[in-house]
This record gives C-alpha cells, sequence and structure tokens, in this order.
C-alpha cells in the first residue's frame, strides 16, 4: 500500500549563484515550521517544529517535517535558526539531531533554555549553541544573519534576516502587533523599515489569522478579567494555560500576589518549565510559586480561598 505521503524527491540542481528555499512543513499548517536555505552547497535551517495530530489521527503522537530530501546531506548544514520557543518551531529539534548531534544552534536565551529542557527530556547531550539578541550579527558560511525583535505570546521572539551573495531574506517567524505588550517589547518596525530600505529580496512572513478583519486585542485587554475573577471568586481558582505562554504566566502570577493567593503548578510542562519560566517571571511576585512535584500538595494545607492552581493544557 502506497503511503499517502510520499517522501519529498531531492530538487534540480542549484543554479550557480542561485539561492535555494525549501518549506519542509509549515505552510498552510499551523505546525511543524523548518525551511531550508541552500547556497553554494551550504544549508542554513531555519526552526525544526512538530505539529500535533487532529482528532481524525489517532494513535499519531507528533507529526514532524519531512527534511528526507537533505538526510544525506546533514553535514552540509551551517546551523540551526530557532525564532522563538514554541512547540510548532522548537519541538522537532531533538530528532533532527538524533542523526547529526553537533549542528549549531541559534536562539534567544528563553528559546536556547527552553530547548535544553528538552534535549535532556530526549537524553541528548547539548551540542554547540549562540545565544544572541535582537541588533545582533551572526555568520554562518555565506549567510549573515541579523536579528530583530518581534513581539508574540511567548518573550524573546526574534526575525531573521539572511543575507547571501544572492540577496537578502527576511524571515519573521511568528508575531503579533501589540503596542502595549506586557514585557513592553515591540515588534521593531523601524529595523523592518531599514532592511526594507537597504531591499529584501524575498519577505518570509507569518500569516496566522491574516484572513480575520481587524487587529489583534491587546494581552492587557485580559489583565482586568482575570483580576475580577480572583476578587469574586471565594473558592480554589484552577487555571488552565499553556506552560509556554510566559505572559500570561506573570498576568495570573500578578493577580494571585495581590489577592495573597499560594500558587501551584501542575502538569509535566509546567513543572519542568518552571526553572525557565523562572527565568522571565518578576521574582518577587513569584517568590511563593512552587515547580516541584512533590510539593504540589502542600496547596492543600491553606484555605481553598487562598490558592491557585496552574493546570498544564
Amino acid at each position: 500500500m502506497s503511503h499517502p505521503h510520499p517522501e519529498l524527491t531531492a530538487p534540480a540542481p542549484l543554479a550557480e549563484g542561485g539561492l535555494r528555499v525549501t518549506p519542509f512543513g509549515g505552510l498552510g499548517e499551523v505546525g511543524r515550521n523548518m525551511t531550508a536555505f541552500e547556497y553554494a552547497g551550504r544549508l542554513l535551517i531555519v526552526d525544526c517544529g512538530v505539529l500535533f495530530p487532529e482528532d481524525h489521527q489517532p494513535g499519531v503522537d507528533l507529526i514532524l517535517p519531512d527534511w528526507s530530501s537533505i538526510r544525506d546531506r546533514l553535514d552540509d548544514v551551517e546551523a540551526l535558526v530557532l525564532t522563538h520557543g514554541h512547540e510548532d518551531h522548537i519541538g522537532a529539534t531533538p530528532y533532527l539531531l538524533r542523526e547529526r548531534g553537533n549542528i549549531p544552534l541559534v536562539g534567544s536565551e528563553l528559546t536556547l533554555v527552553l530547548l535544553g529542557s528538552k534535549l535532556r527530556e530526549h537524553r541528548l547531550k547539548e551540542t554547540v549553541h549562540h545565544v544572541v539578541k535582537e541588533g545582533e550579527r551572526i555568520t554562518f558560511g555565506p549567510f549573515e544573519l541579523e536579528f530583530v525583535a518581534v513581539n508574540h505570546s511567548i518573550p524573546d521572539a526574534l526575525a531573521v534576516a539572511i543575507r547571501t551573495p544572492a540577496g537578502m531574506v527576511l524571515h519573521t517567524g511568528d508575531f503579533k502587533m501589540d503596542q502595549l505588550p506586557l514585557d513592553g517589547r515591540i515588534t521593531d518596525l523601524r529595523a523592518f523599515a531599514r532592511l526594507g530600505e537597504e531591499g529584501v529580496d524575498l519577505f518570509l512572513t507569518d500569516s496566522t489569522n491574516a484572513e480575520t478583519p481587524g487587529f489583534t486585542p491587546t494581552e492587557r485587554g485580559i489583565t482586568p478579567v482575570i483580576d475580577q475573577v480572583f476578587r469574586e471568586s471565594q473558592q480554589r481558582v484552577i487555571v488552565a494555560c499553556f506552560a509556554s505562554h510566559v505572559h500570561r504566566v506573570q498576568q495570573v502570577l500578578d493577580a494571585a500576589y495581590a489577592h495573597e493567593r499560594q500558587v501551584a503548578f501542575v502538569g509535566r510542562s509546567n513543572v519542568g518549565k518552571s526553572s525557565a519560566i523562572n527565568a522571565v517571571l518578576n521574582r518577587r511576585k513569584a517568590a511563593r510559586v512552587s515547580g516541584t512535584p512533590g510539593r504540589t500538595q502542600a496547596v492543600n494545607l491553606f484555605q481553598v480561598s487562598e490558592t491557585l492552581v496552574f493546570a498544564d493544557l
């Protein structure tokens, strides 16, 4: 029986001086983002994420990008650039590193901290990594990379401008146009304008919800709603939240602190990522947060009106 999704065949030879862009996932779907850029026989990969199965795919845990067309060329990969720490952008990285374990990893501090936790979970040694910030430039082979700050639902997200002798590609990663973000880090439109004036030959941009009219509401809009729930509730509050949505975690912790509630994390992702979360949360307000699985039951020592439980989605 033929496979419904046959492996990609090898592409045609690349013209001399040309730049090839090959998406292995993430186009027309929300997940498994991975794109390869090839110049003069060298490869640069941007993102390596997973796609979560839908209801009609029972028994499937994760769906990986199909990088079979470069499987025998992984030694040509100069680096793997990770735009941010969401699973659909970093989740497949351990599977790629099983095939070549010394690919240099490039990303922001939080992104690489989250990835490091994932690599340890897969019992993989951490490979060479390069922590970068917005405004920095770094070169790998024929690829000169410049990083631009973008706002997203996870801190430390970056866009990347890729300069090659064939031209410049601007890859936004995921971004939001929130002018009042909780961490004060907005999408750097001035940097985008400067790159546009320099000349962008190919613009690869996030298009999630682009067909929906209007604007994305600011994250600050939910703060009064959260505060009202805490103020009016006389029982224990349970919040279901993605562990990687650090801004939302901070909002809820702020409300818990203001209303003097003890906090406990429940769920593998929430507990396992508590060290990374603590790196970016307001430490004073998060001082009473427990991230130790064996200690979360201590929340039962308090009155239900004094507690908050974070449940991992």
